[in-house]
């Protein structure tokens, strides 16, 4: 057992309210300089949609990830082999283009300003950032369907709409079902990173203390093959600098002890952030998993941090003690492991990422009746309403499957069972209009004890601060504090002071 520690993240979707702060929080650090207009490290995408660059997901197109070798029963890049590398290494196909993310803008507000005076309205028009040129039509941005999820310009070109069958597809543009959510991404900071493996020159690599995935500006040689390698799309290219960069977690914020600022940022309190103790032994082997196997597996390789083998296991490695009470207390744990409500993007791309989703809660097509919602349905397999309400979403459990479980619809539906028990079993105790007997039913049926769900709703609704982000302590700052802290140095140069003049007195 080889026990790493990762830093790892949930967005909890069903309180995100799509405001875009994250997006701009990142934006004013990270990418306000030349080369880097187009680059949302962070970004915020309405689904059914075809996100940010257009229809990132679709890996027959863009050839990101991980795939399985029928030949020799083992792991290869989806997008080349090595001959392929150094085939391609001049002429990259399979990469995004400028239309595929937007061409950034900006507006000639030197013109509005000090227009003379005459008898039109003075406009300012849009320039591109890129080529210094006015842009006549402007036909995409970085949340150009935002809110518009259902519409058929956008949803209808979603790739997770491939697997739904037609009467739901046709479901989805009649206007009483239309439906959409948002979703939050960042770089997964993934166990298995496509982009490390990708890159000829080795740009890209994993942080061994605390498992970022960060990006070496000198190693880097502009080959691009971190973008086309990364199934996400949050490695960019910087055509100002010739070279590649991505989310690197605020890690400067992180070893101080802070929140990244999209985290910090955020109003509606989606983020989550703590260690989790895994064994590296047994990456390949969860990442060659069957479809339909791969969020069991993944889960399995996260380690109890209280089990006193992993304890001594995480000691012999060289991971601190203070790292272990860190992963203790990481409501990542709780979310991923211990409630099993938060779930990888896209397993099936097999680079185990580690930014998870409590997936949001449906809305249901229902009906009045004495003042209280039917749904069709209900009780005919004795569940409770709401449970059965899971059958009469607007969005079917396959789209989210297609999401967050590479297909598995048992698996999104057991997370489903657990969110809608804990909302029966709260409303029960809090607004007594769920009688207990339904609300026990519902808890039997989602698999949780009044007490998980107690502390489900107690981190989702009223956590704070502290324990929305539990920081572990970074081995670089560990290593650096006890020798280069300078209020010590200032101290013992005032107290040394002190001395010699009561001796001289």
């Amino acid at each position: 057992m080889n026990v790493r520690a990762q830093v790892s993240m949930v967005f909890h979707l069903d309180k995100c309210i799509g405001c875009h702060t994250c997006s701009i929080a990142c934006k004013n650090i990270w990418t306000d300089r030349k080369g880097t207009e187009y680059m949302w490290w962070n970004n915020v995408e309405t689904k059914p949609g075809t996100g940010y660059p257009t229809r990132w997901e679709d890996q027959e197109k863009y050839r990101g990830g991980w795939e399985m070798d029928p030949k020799k029963q083992g792991l290869k890049l989806k997008l080349q082999g090595r001959l392929g590398a150094l085939g391609n290494i001049f002429h990259n196909p399979y990469l995004p283009s400028m239309d595929d993310y937007y061409e950034p803008w900006t507006y000639d507000y030197e013109h509005l300003f000090n227009a003379p005076e005459g008898d039109d309205q003075p406009t300012a028009r849009a320039i591109s950032m890129i080529t210094g040129r006015h842009m006549d039509n402007i036909e995409a941005g970085p949340n150009w369907d935002d809110d518009l999820g259902g519409s058929p310009v956008y949803a209808d070109s979603d790739p997770n709409l491939a697997a739904l069958t037609p009467d739901e597809r046709s479901q989805l543009n009649e206007i009483e079902r239309v439906v959409f959510f948002y979703l939050p991404r960042i770089c997964n900071h993934c166990l298995n990173p496509g982009c490390v493996a990708a890159c000829p020159a080795g740009a890209p690599y994993k942080r061994g203390e605390d498992g970022l995935v960060l990006l070496n500006q000198e190693k880097c040689r502009g080959w691009r093959m971190c973008i086309s390698g990364c199934p996400y799309k949050k490695t960019y290219f910087n055509w100002t600098t010739g070279k590649s960069e991505k989310c690197i977690l605020c890690y400067p914020r992180l070893e101080s002890g802070q929140p990244p600022a999209c985290f910090h940022a955020c109003v509606g309190r989606i983020r989550y952030l703590g260690v989790l103790l895994y064994d590296a032994d047994r990456i390949e082997e969860v990442a060659r998993a069957a479809d339909r196997d791969l969020v069991d597996a993944q889960r399995g390789i996260i380690l109890d941090p209280f089990d006193p083998k992993v304890i001594a296991a995480a000691r012999a490695g060289g991971i601190s003690d203070d790292m272990v009470v860190s992963a203790q207390r990481s409501p990542v744990y709780k979310f991923v492991k211990l409630w099993k409500l938060a779930l990888p993007l896209h397993p099936e791309f097999r680079t185990l990422p580690m930014l998870f989703y409590v997936p949001p809660m449906l809305p249901v097509l229902a009906k009045l009746k004495d003042g209280l919602y039917e749904v069709d349905g209900a009780d005919s397999e004795g569940l409770t309403p709401l449970l059965t309400s899971l059958k009469q979403a607007r969005l079917p459990l396959r789209y989210m499957a297609s999401l967050f479980s590479a297909g598995n619809e048992e698996v999104v539906e057991a997370v489903y069972r657990k969110l809608i028990a804990v909302r029966l079993h709260m409303r029960s105790q809090r607004v007594k209009d769920v009688p207990e007997v339904e609300a026990h039913r519902a808890l039997a049926q989602g698999g949780i004890t009044p007490e998980e769900a107690e502390a489900v709703f107690r981190l989702t609704s009223l956590p704070t601060f502290d324990e929305r982000f539990v920081v572990p302590p970074m081995a670089r700052e560990m290593a650096i504090e006890p020798t280069e802290n300078p209020l010590a140095r200032k101290q013992a140069a005032g107290f040394g002071f002190r001395r010699a003049a009561k001796r001289r007195w």
